[in-house]
């Protein structure tokens, strides 16, 4: 007789479901594991990011493979505040000084407001405006300045060659000054000298005109009686007159630019009067951010009253238990003046 000495080997449903389960349990724990790491699967800047923040040609961050710059800038006025300025005015020594660096090379800003308007620091590539500030580079924001004395520092890391600019991001301030140049890599590279055209003149021909012969038929000489102008003296009311108050003052449209207060036109109306306890609120009409600040541009806040930066479409309110005259202004476009009489 003969035995087969070979097993055969089976399972059974139960052990089948358990092995299903384990299996599965795996994918699900590998599956959190992948996705709550997300986050780190992309973390790769993308290059076009990269290069806005002045990265290098491979995507990666700008590293610091250089020396290191310190930069010290301050925040300057003239004294109408039309003119601002880095470290100096216009036609003195180190107005708005250009920096020249390479690629890899660091700067450190060391930043204070000296000024007596509200000001704030950043670095772009953009030749215009107040915006494509470079991550790191800031200091303070346009919502949040820096106030007089105030500073702070910040660095800048180029990944590439071309022309950057530090500025004033609070808008408008650019435009009045508060702009230098950051060179990267070959400076007479970088600066384009204004390209001359020279305009080929056609010789003019003059033509010769034969004198025309007018006979003048002389008139006997009239005299005319010269009635004197009869002088009508108006009576001028004073521009500083307070007007009639409806509890509402406008900071209107385009007073973050130098002119209005040629025409008493940066708060409509600008002097008003009132009875003590009243309320009085300012509506920014305008597209730029400003302040209602007790005081005068010459001297400074006087404490009084104080809006802080208040941004386009807000509105503040304060109200006066004190008979007395109150000036103010914006602390962020200082030629901005009014006056408030309380009776």
């Amino acid at each position: 007789m003969s035995h087969d000495n070979s097993q055969i080997y089976r399972t059974t449903s139960a052990r089948t479901g358990k092995m299903m389960a384990i299996m599965l349990g795996i994918c699900i724990v590998g599956g959190v594991i992948f996705f709550s790491m997300w986050d780190y699967w992309i973390s790769e800047a993308p290059p076009v990011v990269a290069m806005m923040a002045g990265g290098d040609d491979h995507g990666g961050p700008a590293a610091h493979t250089g020396d290191t710059i310190t930069s010290d800038l301050s925040f300057i006025e003239s004294s109408d505040f039309r003119t601002l300025a880095f470290n100096a005015l216009p036609g003195e020594p180190d107005n708005n000084p250009t920096i020249n660096m390479e690629v890899g090379d660091k700067i450190i800003f060391n930043i204070v407001n000296d000024g007596r308007s509200f000001h704030s620091f950043g670095v772009t590539h953009d030749d215009e405006g107040f915006s494509g500030i470079i991550p790191g580079s800031e200091v303070a924001s346009a919502s949040n300045p820096l106030k007089a004395g105030e500073g702070g520092t910040s660095e800048f890391i180029a990944g590439e060659d071309g022309i950057f600019y530090y500025i004033c991001t609070v808008p408008g301030h650019r435009e009045q000054g508060m702009v230098g140049q950051i060179i990267v890599g070959d400076a007479s590279a970088q600066v384009m000298e204004p390209e001359v055209v020279e305009e080929v003149m056609e010789p003019v021909v003059e033509e010769v005109m034969e004198p025309e012969v007018v006979e003048e038929v002389m008139e006997p000489e009239v005299v005319e009686e010269v009635m004197e102008p009869e002088v009508v003296e108006e009576v001028m009311e004073p521009e500083s007159t307070p007007v009639e108050f409806n509890g509402m003052i406008s900071v209107p449209e385009g007073t973050g630019t130098p002119g209005c207060d040629e025409t008493n036109a940066c708060y409509i109306p600008f002097n008003v009067s009132i009875l003590a306890g009243e309320e009085i609120t300012w509506s920014n009409d305008d597209t730029a951010a400003h302040t209602v600040t007790s005081g005068s541009p010459a001297d400074g806040p006087d404490g009084n009253f104080d809006s802080g930066l208040f941004m386009a479409g807000g509105t503040f309110s304060t109200t006066l238990d004190e008979s007395g005259e109150y000036p103010y202004f914006c602390m962020v476009h200082p030629w901005m003046t009014g006056n408030i009489t309380v009776n």
